[in-house]
């Protein structure tokens, strides 16, 4: 029977995510010859070619390409005994990876995290910001415990919880008609020119949702990479936009050059949520955690 060890599948893994043994050494705190030995012994002792060597490159064999994907699974599951060792002795303490999406990180997060740190002294947050479908991929590999998003999505495996949903506003030129307005119906933005964020953020489709029971144009020649772009193309008199409420407020509602409106009730909102692997160790943290933030999000 092959006795495998943790350490040696990490040096596999190190170097399919590097192609070279060099860098997988660095990843992994060893020399270089140390790493490649283990992994000989690695080939040996299951009998199988694992890594592609020569003097240009190095790659994984058809085998070892599904032995990583299969490490990766076990690497994993040994992260999770060992979070799950560590949450028994204290379920509310250590680290927790969490990831948000950057429509909502900026504006969600100086609202909460005094409290967070107030009511969880000892859970040190791991702060990362992905779009959607990068931080489901690395929730579903083990890299992240939790992602704050919009919902819904493909959940496949992750369990979710709806945090709060949060009504959208209409962006507009300080000096722009609308304004007059205490609050905008959608059909007021009948031929309006609309300035959107690029590809793969949800908040694009969402806005486009929006907006489609209404003759608005897109502006084609522009896509923006964050909404403190957009709010800047507004303020150029560019066109207008939908903000989520938060990035309209504290600090982010005085933004010279922009007029902000609500639209009327009943408002159109998005949905946002937390996902997290049902396996997870780190159940009581994130719970806990997920309470502040619904708790919190609009209550300053």
């Amino acid at each position: 029977m092959v006795a495998l060890k943790l350490q040696d599948l990490r040096y596999l893994v190190a170097v399919a995510d590097t192609n070279h043994f060099g860098r997988a050494a660095e990843q992994c705190f060893v020399s270089q010859p140390t790493l490649s030995a283990q992994l000989k012994k690695l080939e040996a002792s299951l009998g199988v070619q694992l890594i592609e060597r020569s003097s240009k490159r190095v790659s994984l064999t058809p085998t070892g390409a599904a032995v990583v994907t299969r490490a990766r699974q076990m690497l994993d599951a040994s992260g999770e005994i060992v979070a799950l060792a560590r949450s028994s002795r204290d379920p509310l303490a250590g680290q927790l990876r969490v990831a948000l999406i950057p429509t909502v990180g900026p504006y969600l997060l100086p609202r909460v995290a005094a409290r967070i740190r107030k009511s969880l002294p000892r859970l040190e947050l791991m702060l990362y910001e992905y779009r959607t479908e990068p931080m489901l991929t690395k929730l579903h590999a083990g890299e992240l415990d939790v992602g704050i998003l919009a919902l819904p999505v493909d959940l496949n495996g992750l369990e979710a919880r709806e945090l709060y949903r949060e009504p959208f506003v209409v962006a507009m030129p300080a000096h722009h008609a609308l304004s007059k307005r205490t609050t905008i119906r959608v059909d007021d933005l009948e031929g309006e020119t609309l300035l959107l964020l690029e590809d793969g953020h949800c908040l694009r489709d969402q806005a486009l949702e929006v907006c489609s029971h209404s003759a608005v144009t897109e502006k084609q020649d522009f896509r923006a990479t964050s909404l403190e772009t957009l709010r800047q193309m507004v303020a150029a008199g560019s066109g207008i936009t939908l903000l989520p409420e938060l990035a309209s407020r504290g600090v982010y509602g005085g933004s010279r050059g922009v007029n902000v409106r609500p639209f009327a009730r009943p408002a159109p909102t998005r949905t946002v949520g937390a996902v997290w692997r049902k396996s997870s160790a780190r159940k009581p943290a994130i719970a806990a955690l997920l309470r502040e933030i619904a708790a919190h999000a609009f209550t300053n």
